[in-house]
């Protein structure tokens, strides 16, 4: 097997078992609470963000099913070890996934709004950043792009990304009027992104 095969394969492998774990934590979220509306969400962002999204996941697919049809955004001077760093940056984030997603458990949303009965998740990576799910998201979409030596994947992860940061202070408000004191202590020992070193 090629090179350009054996990291298709890798990519394709880990992308399947991400979404395949996320899925089911979100479906048995959402079967221990009701769903969540949208509606609290800031609808450019959310529009932006799921544009970036589409074309970004759009551009992984096509370039497993066939690598030519993204010739035009390849990065053909990026060296295998590089490739293959990047194939390693999303294979140590898929259990960092398991890790956030298993310790936030039910109370996982797709919105900014929360659950009836949310609780406020100080465990896990939540016990040092706020928002591992955006961390390791942007470490997974950049191993990606990495991988597949594809600026367009890249350029779509950033487009996805940025709504996301932009999002996270409503995430935060609505997380403090539910959480009040509580969240706003938590917040002063925790980072957003990246743990407090100080």
């Amino acid at each position: 097997m090629s090179q350009e095969n054996l990291i298709r394969f890798s990519i394709l492998i880990l992308l399947v078992a991400v979404f395949t774990m996320s899925g089911r934590f979100r479906r048995r979220a959402d079967q221990a609470d009701r769903k969540v509306s949208p509606e609290q969400e800031d609808q450019l962002l959310h529009k932006l963000r799921s544009l970036g999204a589409m074309l970004m996941y759009g551009g992984v697919l096509v370039y497993l099913i066939n690598p030519p049809w993204m010739r035009w955004s390849q990065v053909t001077t990026l060296p295998g070890w590089v490739r293959w760093v990047g194939v390693g940056l999303v294979a140590l984030v898929a259990p960092l996934f398991y890790w956030q997603l298993s310790s936030l458990g039910k109370n996982i949303t797709k919105t900014v709004a929360i659950r009836s009965e949310h609780q406020l998740v100080t465990s896990g990576p939540y016990k040092y950043i706020r928002h591992p799910l955006y961390a390791f998201g942007f470490v997974f979409i950049v191993g990606t792009a990495i991988a597949l030596a594809n600026w367009f994947v890249f350029g779509m992860a950033v487009l996805t990304w940025i709504p996301l940061a932009m999002r996270t202070p409503l995430e935060e408000e609505k997380l403090i009027e539910a959480f009040g004191d509580q969240y706003r202590e938590y917040m002063k020992r925790t980072g957003r992104y990246f743990p407090k070193v100080f």
